[in-house]
C-alpha cells in the first residue's frame, strides 16, 4: 500500500483504542525483544555489510543497547502509564487533580545510517510503550540493516500498527508531506531544518536529535594516559561516525604535547600499526563521505595516520596537530576518524570560544580539579556529556539523551522517551456532592470576596 493508505490504516487502528491497554503495549515490547534476540546474528551481519562493524562492536553499540531499552520499558511501562495525583488548591474544593499520559497517536520515526539499528529501534521501543502506532523510515545508506529491520517488524506487528518504509530522498519527501501526530528525527542539522519546517506546516510536535562539533577539553590536571585511552575509544568508534564522538580536542597548552604523544600511542595500541588491516576496524559509509573526509585532511598537519583506501572506503585513525579555527576541518562536523588538536591558555578564552560556537550535542571534560569540573559543566551549554570519559552517557535508560540549540530539541531514553512520545493530560475530577457558589454571578463582594482573596494568594 502507498503511504496515504498506510497512514489511514494506522489512524484507524489507533482510533480503535487497540494500542491503549498497558498489557497490550507490554506484550508488543516483549514480542519485539524476542525478535531482536532471535535475529541477533542477522543484525550483526547486516551491520557488517553496511558499516564494516565487527560482531562485538555491533552488539555493544547497537543490538545490546536496543535490548536494554526494550527490557527497561517492559519493566517500567505500567508505572509510566499510570496517572499521577497532584495537589488540588483550596479554591477547587472538592475535587481530585491528576495528570494522565496519553499517546500522541500516529508517529513518524526517521533514523540515520551511522547506528541504523539502534537509532531506529530505541525510539520505537519508547513509542510502543507510550501507546502509539509508528511508521519507521530508516536510511537508504544502510540498506542491509533496513532490510533486517523490515524483516523483524514484519514478523512482530501488522502494518496498521508498525510499518517500515524504505527508500531515499523521494520517499523522505513524500513522508514529510503527510500529517502525523508526532515526528521523531535523528540525523544531520540540514535535514533536521527541513523536517522541522515540514512539521511546522502541520503544527506537528517533533523531537530532533541532530549533531554538531562536540568538544573534548583536556585540563592541566587530567590523567593524560587514561584521558588519551578514552578519547581514542570515543573518537574512533565506528570510524568516528558517531553523533556524540569528540569532534575535536581543546587541550591546555601546558600538557598538549604530552597528551598528543599519549593519543598516538593509544591509537597504535588499540588499532595496531596498520589499522586498515585490522578486521575489527570499520569503514566509511559511502564514497561521498569518504571523499569529503579526505578533503578535510591537511597533509602538513597530520601527526599520525592519514592512510586511506578508496577500494575499501577506509581511513586510518588520524591525528592533526597545529590546527587553527580557520582550517577546513574546523568548519563542519567531521563525522569521521580525524582528530584535530587545538590548545588554549586560559578558561576565559575557552568559554568565549565555546559561547560563540553553535551549541554542541556533547561536551567532554578530563580533569581532576573538582572546582574546574563544576565550573565547566555550569558555564558551557551542551546537550549532555561525560567527565573523564566519552560517549557512555547515551548508554543509560535512566537519563535523557538529546541536544540543545543547534544540536537538537527534546530528549529520549527510558522515562524521558516515554514522555517524549506522550502528551500529559491535566484533569480535575470535581465532586458533585457540593458546589461553592462564589464563582457564579451575580458576584457578592462581602464574605465571598474575602474568601476569594484567601484562596487566591
Amino acid at each position: 500500500m502507498n503511504t496515504d493508505q498506510l497512514l489511514a490504516c494506522q489512524r484507524k487502528f489507533f482510533r480503535s483504542g487497540a494500542t491503549l491497554p498497558v498489557a497490550f503495549r507490554i506484550e508488543m515490547l516483549k514480542n519485539l525483544y524476542d525478535a531482536v534476540k532471535r535475529y541477533e546474528k542477522e543484525i550483526g551481519e547486516a551491520l557488517a555489510r553496511d558499516l564494516g562493524k565487527s560482531d562485538f562492536e555491533g552488539f555493544m553499540c547497537e543490538t545490546g543497547l536496543v535490548l536494554t531499552e526494550l527490557h527497561y520499558m517492559i519493566r517500567h511501562t505500567r508505572r509510566f502509564a499510570a496517572g499521577h495525583r497532584v495537589h488540588t488548591p483550596l479554591a477547587q474544593f472538592a475535587s481530585r487533580s491528576y495528570t494522565k499520559p496519553a499517546p500522541y497517536g500516529n508517529v513518524l520515526i526517521m533514523s540515520p545510517w551511522n547506528y541504523p539499528f539502534l537509532l531506529t529501534m530505541d525510539p520505537l521501543a519508547d513509542a510502543i510503550a507510550a501507546g502509539n502506532t509508528a511508521i519507521l523510515k530508516p536510511s537508504a545508506y544502510s540498506p542491509a540493516t533496513s532490510a533486517i529491520i523490515e524483516k523483524i517488524i514484519g514478523a512482530c506487528f501488522p502494518p496498521e500498527y508498525v510499518a517500515v518504509v524504505t527508500g531515499g530522498r523521494r520517499e523522505n519527501a513524500d513522508l514529510l508531506q503527510k500529517k502525523y501526530d508526532f515526528i521523531f528525527f535523528t540525523g544531520s542539522q540540514n535535514v533536521g531544518r527541513e523536517v522541522l519546517r515540514q512539521a511546522a506546516g502541520n503544527l506537528t510536535p517533533a523531537v530532533l536529535e541532530l549533531g554538531g562539533k562536540s568538544p573534548c577539553i583536556i585540563d592541566s590536571t587530567a590523567k593524560l594516559p587514561l584521558a588519551a585511552k578514552r578519547v581514542v575509544f570515543g573518537k574512533f568508534l565506528n570510524c568516528g561516525q558517531t553523533c556524540v564522538a569528540p569532534d575535536y580536542v581543546l587541550c591546555h597548552s601546558s600538557v598538549k604535547d604530552q597528551f598528543v604523544k599519549e593519543v598516538c600511542a593509544q591509537i597504535k595500541k588499540q588499532y595496531g600499526e596498520r589499522p586498515l588491516e585490522n578486521p575489527d576496524y570499520g569503514r566509511i559509509i559511502n564514497e561521498k563521505h569518504f571523499n569529503r573526509l579526505c578533503g578535510l585532511m591537511d597533509g602538513e598537519k597530520i601527526l599520525l595516520g592519514g592512510e586511506r583506501s578508496p577500494e575499501t572506503l577506509q581511513i586510518a585513525p588520524t591525528v592533526m596537530d597545529r590546527v587553527t579555527w580557520e582550517d577546513p576541518v574546523m568548519q563542519e562536523e567531521i563525522f569521521g576518524p580525524i582528530l584535530p588538536v587545538l590548545s588554549f591558555d586560559s578558561y576565559e578564552e575557552l568559554y568565549g570560544i565555546l559561547a560563540d560556537s553553535p551549541k554542541p550535542l556533547a561536551l567532554y571534560l578530563f580533569a581532576q580539579d573538582r572546582e574546574r569540573i563544576r565550573e565547566v559543566t555550569r558555564r558551557c551549554s551542551f546537550g549532555g556529556g561525560c567527565v573523564n570519559d566519552t560517549i557512555i552517557h547515551l548508554a543509560t535508560s535512566e537519563m535523557p539523551f538529546g541536544g540543545v540549540g543547534e544540536s537538537g530539541m527534546g530528549g529520549y531514553h527510558g522515562k524521558r522517551g516515554f514522555e517524549a512520545f506522550s502528551h500529559e493530560k491535566s484533569i480535575v475530577d470535581k465532586k458533585t456532592w457540593m458546589d461553592l457558589p462564589m464563582r457564579y454571578q451575580p458576584y457578592r463582594k462581602g464574605l465571598y470576596g474575602k474568601l476569594l482573596h484567601l484562596f487566591l494568594r
